[in-house]
């Protein structure tokens, strides 16, 4: 190779060189002038706080008539609940007697809407009874009525021509309410109901029984609303 081309080569390498370098120094410049920024929001409520969250469904009941008390409004979630008497004569019954007993049921002030149906009865958590075989619990019968206005709870509560829906009706260890019934939001309606409990004029008799083995026995019926929302 004469010293021409080899100049002409290196002259070359230079150029080729210093484009790469100007290219490189181009592509860094860039990068170090593309200017960042970074904007937030969040979701509030218009005054700094938190604006996003749940709904609260809950159902109270009152066991005090004639119910118009807010204070007497309580949440009972669990098993046995709220007591609801039936009066002195229901610890007495003698077949063909019935008593009656009353209970109010309500959302909450905060609550969104909702509906409560009314479950068979089951025996009441932690309530001693003298009733070792069941016989008087499975020989009760049941009914209850509801409307969404205040009545009284008697047997007029079940005659003909009752303002009050009748939703259960046959014995108290599976008869469970027929329908769902509706409650407003924040305690806009309150929702009424009448137990009757009932001792049958002809009482069941398992093999080995005799009617003297349902004397002096006691029950404690439970009940669950079950709430939906």
């Amino acid at each position: 190779m004469n010293t021409q081309t080899t100049r002409a080569t290196t002259r070359r390498k230079v150029f080729a060189l210093a484009a790469g370098g100007a290219a490189l120094g181009l592509g860094v410049t860039a990068t170090l002038a593309a200017w960042t920024d970074t904007e937030w929001v969040f979701g509030g409520d218009g005054t700094g706080g938190p604006g996003v969250g749940t709904s609260t469904f809950s159902v109270e009941q009152n066991t005090v008539a004639p119910f118009t008390d807010d204070a007497d409004f309580t949440n009972e979630p669990d098993n046995p609940g709220g007591e609801i008497v039936f009066g002195p004569d229901a610890i007495d019954l003698t077949p063909g007697d019935a008593v009656f007993a009353a209970v109010a049921l309500r959302t909450s002030t905060e609550s969104i809407a909702g509906s409560v149906e009314l479950q068979a009865a089951v025996p009441a958590a932690g309530i001693a009874v003298d009733d070792p075989a069941g016989l008087l619990f499975d020989a009760l019968e049941v009914r209850v009525a509801t409307d969404d206005a205040s009545f009284a709870c008697d047997a007029t509560a079940f005659a003909a021509g009752s303002a009050a829906t009748l939703i259960a009706d046959g014995p108290l260890a599976s008869t469970g309410g027929s329908a769902a019934q509706a409650l407003l939001e924040a305690a806009g309606s309150t929702q009424f109901y009448c137990f009757e409990i009932s001792l049958p004029d002809t009482l069941p008799l398992a093999p080995g029984t005799t009617i003297d083995d349902y004397m002096g026995l006691t029950a404690a019926p439970a009940w669950e609303f079950q709430a939906t929302s």
